[in-house]
């Protein structure tokens, strides 16, 4: 039996442990989505590998009965607002984002209640409770486009400073920006990034918009992870500088085999890492983690989730 081993890489191997999560995912009816920042090996189990919007998506249109979500918390709640019949499981549920931690709901109340006529404009990365204040949600590949698509002249931006100062320089609009970022995004600079353009001149860079607005002008593409991979694709580049977490290269090298990328040697979350073979062999064993919420609160949070699907990428 599987308690029996204990998970332990040194009684079951890396291929066992993958034959014994394809079997189960057979005798359970599962899907696994992986985010792609998860690690090569849990991506190797996944059916569907992308960003955190995407894999929501795919998880709708999804046959199966168990939904294993290979990211951070916030994205299995996103996954359950969409396929609220649908069982959703965490493998490592205490995997929170830390950008999400930065903006909760009290603190969304206090705003609306003290600046009337404001919209709040949320990125996707956020808890179930922030997103029940918010008027619509976002994702950094449709943030212009939300914004632009709002009656009201002005903005609430959370909780992604970087992300929003980037659509606020693409914008008419009045946007007020929240203090919170991701650690890993934000951690890539202008002094990391320089050294890598001189050594490899030839290099197309591509960032993600939750970058440094400081660093995103040293690119070359400016996009969320999708749309960094199909531009590496179609491009006739060979080198690549992707500024982003590190995950993404084992999805780039698939991709394109033939080209070299390259990422700042800090751009690594460790909350996404936490996911690993063994806790996907317990989810789907025991059936830990799953995603529940409460039912007003998922109808609250869900409406500017709708509302963000139906923008165009």
């Amino acid at each position: 039996m599987v308690e029996d081993l204990k998970y332990a890489r040194d009684t079951v191997s890396v291929s066992q442990l993958k034959e014994r999560i394809e079997r189960l995912k057979k005798e359970k009816n599962a899907v696994i989505l992986a985010h792609n920042y998860t690690s090569s090996d849990v991506q190797d189990v996944a059916d569907f590998i992308g960003d955190s919007l995407g894999l929501s998506l795919e998880a709708s249109r999804t046959t199966a009965d168990i939904i294993v979500f290979c990211g951070v918390s916030f994205m299995g709640e996103t996954a359950k607002l969409l396929n609220p019949k649908k069982t959703v499981l965490l493998p490592v549920p205490e995997a929170y984002c830390a950008m999400a931690s930065m903006c909760n709901a009290d603190q969304l109340k206090d705003f609306r209640k003290n600046n009337p006529g404001y919209a709040i404009v949320g990125y996707v990365n956020s808890t179930a409770e922030s997103k029940a204040e918010m008027d619509i949600c976002c994702t950094s590949s449709n943030a212009l486009q939300v914004v632009e698509s709002l009656p009201e002249k002005n903005i609430l931006f959370v909780p992604d400073r970087n992300l929003g100062a980037y659509v606020a320089s693409r914008s008419d609009k009045n946007i007020k920006l929240w203090n919170g970022f991701c650690p890993i995004h934000h951690g890539i600079t202008v002094g990391q990034v320089e050294p890598l353009i001189a050594k490899h001149p030839d290099a197309m860079v591509l960032a993600h918009p939750e970058c440094r607005t400081e660093v995103l002008k040293l690119a070359d593409f400016i996009g969320s992870t999708e749309s960094m991979a199909e531009t590496a694709r179609r491009s006739d580049r060979k080198e690549f500088i992707i500024l982003t977490e590190v995950g993404m290269k084992e999805k780039l090298e698939k991709l394109c085999p033939k080209k070299v990328f390259l990422f700042p040697s800090n751009a690594i979350c460790t909350t996404m890492k936490m996911i690993d073979l063994d806790s996907i062999l317990r989810t789907l064993e025991k059936g830990e983690g799953e995603v529940v919420l409460d039912n007003d609160l998922a109808d609250l949070a869900k409406r500017p989730v709708e509302k963000m699907v139906h923008i165009p990428n």
